[in-house]
This record gives structure tokens, sequence and C-alpha cells, in this order.
């Protein structure tokens, strides 16, 4: 039974799941959007918002932790310099998913569009 186990496993190990989150965190915040499956851009949102919280506070506490799970400095610079300001007075919410018409030629995933909220 899996009570109280919470995130989908997408059939990646754990230390591999953690790192494509990262990577897709890390280009969400360079680039504004980008175009993923539905079960990764759900999870990815789950994995963003706390981030984003975290640099509106903006103080060095909040940037280190940021910093553990971002590991490029100009995007965590961006996060707390431009992203996290607009945010301000927003309580959640940072991301918004757009799901698409088409689908991935491989295997017929279907495909949407996360990006952060204006």
């Amino acid at each position: 039974m899996r009570h109280m186990k919470t995130g989908r496993k997408l059939n990646r190990f754990s230390d591999h799941r953690r790192a494509m989150f990262r990577n897709m965190a890390t280009e969400l915040l360079r680039h504004g959007r980008i175009r993923t499956t539905i079960p990764k851009a759900k999870e990815l949102r789950r994995f963003v918002e706390p981030l984003i919280t975290k640099a509106k506070r903006g103080d060095l506490s909040a940037r280190r932790q940021v910093i553990r799970e971002i590991h490029d400095l100009d995007v965590v610079r961006r996060l707390f310099d431009d992203i996290a300001p607009r945010y301000a007075e927003r309580n959640g919410g940072y991301t918004r998913i757009l799901k698409l018409a088409e689908r991935r030629r491989g295997d017929g995933t279907q495909l949407c569009i996360i990006e952060l909220v204006e």
C-alpha cells in the first residue's frame, strides 16, 4: 500500500528523478516556459513553486536553500532579482499548465506547456 507516499515515480530512480526536476526547473526559470508531458509538468510544479516562495523571502538562508536545488548561479540570481519580486503580492500559483492538442511522435503521449504566470 502507498499510504503517505506522495509524488509520481515516472519510471525513474530517485537520483535520476531529482536530477531531471533540477534540470527542468532550471530551464523553466531561465526561459519562462517549457514543453513537456503532463505528469512531468504536474510534478515540476510541486518542485518549482516552493523555490519561488523561498526566493520571495530574499535572505541569505533562502538563497542557499535554492542554490542547493538550482546549481546555475545565473538562474538563481534571476530568480531572486526578477522573478520573486514579480510575485510579491501573490500567494502561490506561480505556474500554469496548458495542454496541447498535439501528441509526441514516438509514443503518442499528450504534451503540455508549463509556464510562469505573468
